[in-house]
């Protein structure tokens, strides 16, 4: 690719995938609200607020491919979700479809399916269960692309990222959690196989302990190197014995299920 575009650059994601993606094009376009820095030789910065419509036409012109991280990634007031990962997506993908249909990774998110319990086992094909605001954002999102690949042809990777940091810090994530270098992976494979679609991709390690199958996803070629396995003993020390009744070890969103509705004032 000459460009890629990275939403939510400033972000802890959005950071390690600025070092680290730098092979899959010959620019980096990088944006977010908040400030970014200094630009590399090779980095594009632009501040972009996404539910600014014209600012995100302008933010997606020139570019091949869109890793898409902007937005709220936590549980929030209705009106920031709104903004960011409902009208914001709406206007990413209007953009997309004026510029010629440039692939797009999509952050979507475990918390579209947080209401399952840790000891089901399930695949793509489970219905969604939300488990507050934010996760019902990642719904519409996977719903919107969903339907510009149907209408328009707009590939995109749905990718249900469960835990995506440096390692793992507690036992859920021993299952839900995805390295720096399999997303670095992931994010290779969808942008550069033959044929993509609008599959969704279950954001995980070669975890011993997961609760998600991506057997369907086996065509993109991607191969996660990493295992959760590994930390288990150093949380087991830092942590202790995990509490069973406890929503982060009982629901696959873990404490967000009990988050409550956050209302404006």
């Amino acid at each position: 690719m000459k460009r890629l575009l990275i939403t939510g650059a400033a972000g802890a994601l959005g950071r390690a995938m600025r070092t680290r993606l730098t092979s899959l094009a010959e620019t980096l376009r990088l944006s977010d609200i908040s400030d970014l820095g200094t630009a590399a030789p090779h980095e594009e910065l632009v501040q972009c607020d996404l539910g600014d419509a014209d600012a995100v036409y302008k933010l997606v012109e020139g570019c091949d491919g869109i890793l898409h991280l902007g937005g709220i990634s936590v549980e929030d007031k209705f009106s920031k979700i709104l903004n960011a990962n409902l009208l914001g997506l709406y206007n990413l993908y209007e953009a997309a479809r004026a510029h010629g249909h440039p692939r797009i990774l999509f952050a979507s998110s475990n918390h579209t399916v947080g209401f399952y319990r840790q000891d089901q086992h399930i695949d793509v094909n489970a219905p969604t269960r939300p488990d507050g605001l934010y996760g019902v954002s990642k719904c519409f999102g996977e719903s919107l692309a969903r339907m510009y690949f149907e209408k328009f042809g707009q590939e995109t990777a749905l990718v249900r990222i469960g835990s995506c940091m440096e390692k793992p810090t507690n036992h859920r994530m021993l299952s839900s959690w995805m390295s720096y270098n399999d997303f670095k992976l992931l994010n290779e494979r969808v942008f550069t196989a033959p044929m993509l679609g609008c599959p969704i991709i279950w954001g995980i390690s070669n975890n011993d302990s997961r609760w998600w199958d991506n057997s369907h996803a086996r065509y993109l070629g991607w191969k996660p190197q990493d295992n959760a396995e590994i930390y288990r003993a150093e949380i087991d020390a830092a942590l202790g014995k995990p509490d069973p009744t406890a929503p982060l070890h009982v629901y696959q969103g873990g404490n967000f299920v009990k988050d409550p509705i956050f209302r404006d004032e």
